[in-house]
């Protein structure tokens, strides 16, 4: 090879590791920004007489670990999002993260106390993910409900006029929708939502709620233009992608979430947060 070709070659190797650092520092930017807040409303057959509409915020995918989400940065985030003054709060799963780029992995208190910071009035609810089972969900449970914080494992809970159904998580093989029904059916009548980490409980359903709250694909994550995401994790592709989907008649709310998974990279794909109110239909 003479002098000449190796020096081209060495100039395109120097390039294409410069763009390569470029990208992953375009990722991780990503990945690193404050959630946008994506807002829709749900018009609710039945609504109660007299009932105001109400505000439900769907957080998902915490996914707290080092680097992109330590518990200071959830903290802040936490902060900002009490300014949106939510009724209740719905946290739909993962919030721990064991990713392979990890820096450092968090206790399950150190996990859990910034979401202590949250404020509705009618609670937090939390559905654990596939993470959380992968990584200390006993712990996890403990330190939720030690804040306050109301964990649903396939059961249910009367807040409001609301009958909140927690399926547990599908991808790791804890749901029982069957069981969370039932839960829900013994709370007597209201308006019926489901928050579960995984989208992928909704063919399953035995009848319509007025709204499921979920999280898990993070919206792909890793978005490329043509050639699309890497993975929505879901055994029905992008049926179930991302953001306000409605899947013959059943309106499901999927977030991007505000963590990462197995690295600390996004692409066409920022951190979310829902904002949904409920209300009635127009007379």
């Amino acid at each position: 090879m003479s002098i000449k070709p190796r020096r081209r070659w060495k100039r395109w190797a120097g390039l294409a590791a410069l763009l390569g650092i470029v990208l992953l520092g375009k990722g991780y930017w990503n990945a690193t920004r404050d959630p946008i807040v994506r807002e829709a409303s749900v018009a609710v057959a039945g609504w109660p007489a007299g009932q105001r509409p109400l505000k439900i915020l769907l957080l998902s995918d915490t996914h707290v670990a080092g680097p992109d989400m330590s518990p200071e940065r959830l903290a802040r985030i936490v902060g900002n999002l009490n300014r949106l003054t939510p009724d209740l709060v719905l946290i739909a799963g993962d919030l721990v993260s064991e990713k392979r780029a990890a820096t450092h992995i968090y206790t399950a208190a150190e996990v859990v106390a910034p979401l202590a910071g949250l404020k509705a009035p009618l609670g937090v609810v939390v559905a654990p993910g596939n993470h959380d089972h992968w990584f200390q969900r006993d712990a996890l449970r403990g330190a939720l409900e030690k804040q306050g914080l109301r964990v649903l494992q396939n059961e249910a809970v009367k807040l409001g006029p609301l009958i909140v159904g927690g399926v547990d998580d599908d991808y790791s093989g804890h749901d029982d929708v069957p069981a969370t029904f039932a839960a829900m059916d013994r709370l007597g009548p209201g308006v019926p939502l489901l928050v579960t980490h995984s989208p992928d409980v909704v063919p399953d359903l035995p009848r319509p709620v007025a709204a499921v709250f979920a999280g898990h694909t993070h919206c792909g994550q890793i978005r490329f233009p043509l050639v699309g995401a890497l993975s929505y994790v879901s055994r029905y592709g992008d049926r179930f992608a991302c953001g306000d989907i409605d899947d013959r008649g059943q309106r499901v709310f999927v977030g991007a979430g505000i963590g990462t998974s197995l690295l600390p990279l996004r692409f066409n794909t920022p951190p979310d947060v829902w904002l949904i109110t409920l209300g009635p239909k127009a007379p």
